[in-house]
């Protein structure tokens, strides 16, 4: 038995120490759709973002959670480490990201004939992967 799917992507929780500097970047410097801001209980408030057809869920707390991801990139610890946009534009969203501040930790290049990634640091250290194919 497997998992019978009823929607085409997934949906991502990112628990973030700063809403306002994650926001800036998923929704002003990425230009992820903003939909709601959710008060979740608990004193947790959920900004809702589209990203295609897939739900950003970035979470920010009253109490900031002590605890940060292990710091390092892909290969600094297990666990959930990056997650993949795949894109037209890979150029202009690493020269974005960089002119906006943030830490491009992974230069556009290519990874395999007609495939090039880059990878970018969320305001907390997240990575996240730009992917642009040109495969069949």
């Amino acid at each position: 038995m497997g998992v019978e799917l009823t929607k085409d992507s997934i949906d991502l929780g990112i628990v973030v120490r700063d809403g306002e500097a994650a926001m800036k970047f998923y929704r002003d410097t990425l230009g992820f759709e903003h939909i709601a801001d959710t008060p979740m209980g608990g004193g947790m408030l959920m900004h809702r973002l589209m990203c295609g057809t897939s739900l950003i869920k970035v979470c920010e707390y009253e109490q900031t959670p002590e605890a940060s991801a292990a710091p390092g990139g892909i290969n600094a610890a297990s666990g959930y480490r990056y997650w993949t946009m795949s894109v037209s534009n890979l150029d202009e969203i690493a020269a974005s990201c960089k002119a906006a501040g943030y830490n491009v930790t992974v230069e556009p290049r290519e990874i395999r004939p007609g495939v090039r990634i880059a990878m970018v640091e969320d305001p907390d250290g997240n990575w996240v992967e730009f992917l642009e194919s040109n495969e069949g």
